[in-house]
């Protein structure tokens, strides 16, 4: 088998920089951390409606037990009226990430 070896330039303009994916993932995750996320930033992460994320993802047991600050999680659950839902950012994006296959499979 015949192989070529060739030497190439590529130009990165000056206002680029070239990293890591991995360095590129931490650097999304600091950018979540100790940011907390309301129902509507949620919505607006996912592209879908309060009513759909709650019958999906927030009440379902199989998600509720992980996600619900009163079990450990990093989810606030309202107990009464006037009070708003709250989602720690990072951990948040974390969960809908490694569990995206189960969340939006019908």
């Amino acid at each position: 088998m015949q192989q070529l070896s060739v030497n190439l330039t590529i130009p990165i303009p000056g206002d680029s920089v070239l990293i890591s994916k991995v360095e590129l993932q931490e650097l999304k995750r600091q950018q979540l951390k100790g940011v907390y996320w309301s129902m509507k930033d949620l919505e607006e992460r996912i592209n879908r409606k309060h009513e759909w994320i709650k019958e999906n993802i927030l009440y379902p047991p199989k998600f509720r037990k992980l996600l619900d600050v009163d079990n450990g999680g990093f989810v606030f659950y309202p107990k009464t009226k006037g009070q708003t839902w709250s989602f720690h950012a990072s951990k948040m994006a974390d969960f809908l990430e490694k569990n995206f296959h189960q969340i939006f499979s019908y």
